[in-house]
């Protein structure tokens, strides 16, 4: 197969998710950056570029220059900017006949993420979204146990992600530049806590259990002073089937890190997986000892059929979201190669999670009714 080589929008020095993308994709040696746009700021793009080793002709000064002057010298494009232009960037790289790799979430409406999907597909074209979490190996084991019927017919998920990443010791300073733009709806849209990780946690909702979520309902707060958008989110989730899920999402859960914690309960069993503990995943059943799975304990080569593609490190290494997002890229670039279904988030699952963020606000603005997805 040829060497892929790509393009990056956004992910200047100093940002955090456009060198995530680039470690991802180097991990496994898997494309080749050979042009950007990083950076409105000419300095900070011509800086970025210098440090990636790209020579001047392929530094652009906007992602359409980029395109216009790359679209035929690459074969993806990741774009890494904030919310505001996601639709934009992925829809005229998508119309130039190039895969891409969007941040989330997708857009800024349900309306524009439909409008990618069917352009993706209208084109043939690859079109992906990082939600990392389900890059994890032990995600994917846990989804694996789902579909064989270990737990039993799901009866109800409980699902956190809280952050305390806008507790500040001083509470009367703003956020700093790198949160910032996240509450200023013209540049994050409507959404805050759900629009940035709530999204993750929906995604693996429906990831693990294989279950499609029929409908919401939704209480928003906003507790940091001067924030304009919700920054936590308590949310009750109904099912196609019946089950049940209660999700709390929040960037002020003071103290707390990147606490995404998910408790399967089916019928016959439960599974328990802590993202900050993410190599081992919990069944309890009433009727046997609790087991405790290890990412690289022996057993997991027979019990687990994703283990092989994307567990990378020895035992007692940590493995963790690095590991995952290059699984995603892994998967995505895979996709790109051969031009067959892969397991990584796509058009389908950028368009459900806007569905969902759509429903919150309109369940929550509504005084908490139940509006469907």
């Amino acid at each position: 197969m040829k060497r892929l080589r790509y393009a990056m929008v956004g992910g200047s020095k100093g940002s955090f998710i456009g060198p995530v993308h680039r470690m991802a994709i180097r991990m496994d040696n898997l494309a080749d950056l050979v042009a950007g746009a990083f950076s409105r700021d000419p300095k900070k793009n011509a800086e970025t570029a210098g440090e990636l080793g790209l020579s001047a002709e392929h530094v652009h000064p906007d992602w359409a220059s980029l395109l216009a002057a790359e679209k035929d010298n690459i074969d993806f494009l990741a774009v890494c900017t904030p919310n505001d232009s996601h639709y934009e960037i992925a829809k005229a790289a998508l119309e130039a006949g190039l895969d891409v790799m969007c941040e989330k979430p997708l857009s800024m409406t349900v309306a524009e993420a439909e409008e990618l999907g069917r352009l993706a597909r209208r084109k043939r074209r690859i079109l992906g979204i990082p939600f990392s979490y389900s890059g994890m190996p032990m995600v994917k084991f846990a989804r694996e146990l789902v579909a064989q019927g270990e737990i039993g017919k799901v009866c109800k998920i409980v699902l956190e992600y809280n952050q305390g990443s806008f507790r500040k010791i001083d509470l009367t300073k703003p956020l700093d530049v790198r949160n910032a733009w996240k509450m200023d709806p013209r540049r994050s849209g409507p959404s805050c806590a759900v629009a940035d990780i709530g999204v993750h946690a929906f995604h693996m909702l429906e990831y693990v259990t294989g279950l499609e979520v029929k409908e919401v309902l939704a209480d928003l707060s906003s507790f940091a002073p001067g924030n304009r958008l919700e920054d936590d989110a308590s949310i009750l989730l109904r099912f196609k089937g019946g089950a049940k899920a209660l999700l709390n999402v929040s960037k002020v859960a003071t103290g707390e890190e990147n606490g995404l914690r998910l408790r399967v309960y089916g019928e016959k069993a439960s599974l328990h997986w802590n993202q900050e503990e993410n190599d081992y995943l919990v069944l309890k059943s009433p009727f046997e000892p609790h087991r405790t799975y290890s990412r690289k304990a022996p057993y997991m080569k027979t019990a687990s059929a994703s283990f092989a593609r994307t567990s990378r490190i020895p035992a007692g290494h940590h493995e963790g979201f690095m590991e995952a997002f290059a699984n995603i890229y892994d998967e995505f670039c895979a996709a790109v190669q051969t031009r067959t279904p892969r397991d990584f988030p796509g058009a389908h699952e950028g368009v459900r999670t806007m569905r969902f963020v759509e429903a919150v606000l309109t369940s929550h603005t509504a005084g908490g009714v139940w509006t469907k997805i």
